[in-house]
């Protein structure tokens, strides 16, 4: 048996080995580099350089099979509906008020949804975090082949980034798929969907709440948010009629029925007040007791910004506490 010191040892050298970088993550990275040069004009030298920083990371493959999004509702809703975050969400709220009205004026998105994302997305810029988003993109665009395709995308469109907004690409740290800045944008959102809201010639997504607070709101507005829409509200069902009816569970199903066609179903809700033809999709979700939900087109357009029906909810939930935290507190 081996001495204490030694044993330590070939365990320690026995873990580097294990999450030691693939040959996938290797001829990936030379790959990317010759096709980057060739058709998006980069020096082939200087992506060599700026890569060489890059490292591969089991624990972002770790989480990308253990997303938060497996959980069921009952446990994923505690992760987001907390006292602290619902605190803290009216605290962020009236400090940015004014520029929270600006931006509900400019792009229709009520005050309490920009800041309930903001909340679940990092904690109002306290969690915005903690890998490198080289090491992210590179480990899922280069080693992780169920997504491969869509990481490298996402590893241009950041070096894109970097030559528009004179970044560093090398110094930003964000998720562990490589979502960046308080609203945890990935590089194609931040290129298509970020706004200069405070004027400085920057868009700045880490630094600036108000460049945060407008781009939430841009996103929202470009993927189709109604100012004067609802969002979700729960249901009774009389299970025996639902057979046949398309339920969605955690993924999200566009609105394609109507409330008309659900109430026929056996669905029903109180109070009863918007337009029959109003499009619509059921969801169930998993909690203490099932629950049964109404998901208007305002939800599913929070779904556009993770798709999944339960970081939905979460966010929906989230900003009606916020909302009410806020009022109370005058």
């Amino acid at each position: 048996m081996l001495p204490p010191r030694l044993l330590l040892a070939s365990l320690a050298l026995t873990s580097l080995a294990a999450t030691a970088e693939p040959d996938s993550y290797r001829l990936g990275t030379q790959r990317f580099i010759a096709e980057i040069a060739e058709t998006h004009g980069f020096d082939a030298s200087a992506l060599e350089a700026l890569l060489a920083q890059a490292r591969y990371r089991q624990s972002i493959i770790d989480a990308m099979n253990q997303p938060y999004e497996a959980k069921p509702w009952r446990d994923y809703r505690k992760l987001f509906l907390t006292p602290e975050r619902i605190r803290g969400g009216a605290d962020f709220w009236r400090a940015n008020a004014a520029t929270l009205q600006r931006a509900e004026a400019s792009f229709g998105v009520q005050p309490e949804i920009i800041v309930a994302i903001i909340g679940v997305e990092t904690s109002y810029g306290a969690n915005v975090g903690r890998y490198p988003v080289l090491d992210a993109l590179t480990t899922l665009g280069f080693s992780y082949p169920k997504r491969a395709d869509f990481f490298r995308s996402q590893l241009t469109e950041l070096l894109e980034l970097a030559r528009e907004e004179q970044i560093k690409p090398a110094e930003l740290r964000g998720s562990y798929v490589g979502a960046m800045g308080l609203p945890q944008f990935i590089p194609s959102s931040y290129r298509a969907y970020a706004v200069d809201f405070d004027a400085d010639g920057q868009r700045d997504l880490w630094r600036s709440n108000a460049d945060v607070i407008g781009s939430v709101a841009n996103y929202f507005k470009q993927h189709g948010w109604r100012p004067d829409g609802s969002v979700a509200f729960r249901a009774q069902v009389t299970t025996a009629h639902l057979q046949g009816l398309e339920i969605a569970e955690k993924r999200p199903i566009a609105p394609k029925l109507t409330l008309e066609a659900l109430q026929e179903s056996g669905v029903s809700w109180e109070p009863n007040l918007l337009d029959s033809a109003t499009p619509a999709s059921l969801i169930r979700l998993d909690g203490p007791e099932e629950e049964y939900w109404i998901g208007l087109e305002n939800f599913y357009v929070i779904t556009r910004y993770n798709h999944s029906n339960l970081y939905a909810m979460a966010v929906h939930q989230l900003s009606e506490a916020i909302r009410a935290a806020f009022a109370e507190a005058g």
